[in-house]
């Protein structure tokens, strides 16, 4: 299926998307601000084929405005850098990196130890036992027991 190259409006009106420039004024920044968030993963992936000479010329639509306007407003009520706002994608993103991350902050005393789930513990409890458990020598198992 073909990507589309235009989007509706809120008011119904198709609108071409538009280029680094004209984003940038619309959000309130600089087509350097677009490109380092971009570099940062902090841009919707755009589908849309090269232009030109094998040049990728980004064009952004309304919903992708949209989306850096919420990215936007999330680093100014948190009071973050763009950076950190990508981090904490990733940490959402990487089960591993989550494992780590939440590991260092118990480590902190910032987060408590997350909760073990019953099924865990009984496996660990099994892994023990079966650990303890020393297998008996065939030849002591055949062995009859006189009276």
């Amino acid at each position: 299926m073909a990507a589309r190259d235009d989007v509706f409006t809120a008011s119904g009106t198709e609108s071409a998307p538009v280029p680094i420039s004209a984003a940038a004024e619309r959000v309130g920044g600089t087509a350097r601000m677009l490109r380092y968030r971009e570099a940062l993963g902090l841009l919707p992936r755009t589908q849309d084929p090269p232009t030109g000479r094998g040049h990728r010329h980004r064009r952004f639509t309304e919903e992708d405005l949209r989306t850096i306007e919420v990215g936007l407003e999330l680093e100014r009520e948190f009071d973050i850098p763009p950076a950190a706002l990508s981090f904490a994608l990733r940490v959402l993103a990487e089960p591993e990196v989550l494992a780590r991350v939440r590991a260092h902050g118990e480590r902190l005393g910032r987060l408590t130890a997350a909760p073990t789930r019953a099924l865990d513990f009984e496996k660990e409890k099994a892994m023990r036992l079966l650990r303890t458990r020393r297998p008996v020598p065939p030849s002591a198992s055949n062995v009859p027991k006189t009276p």
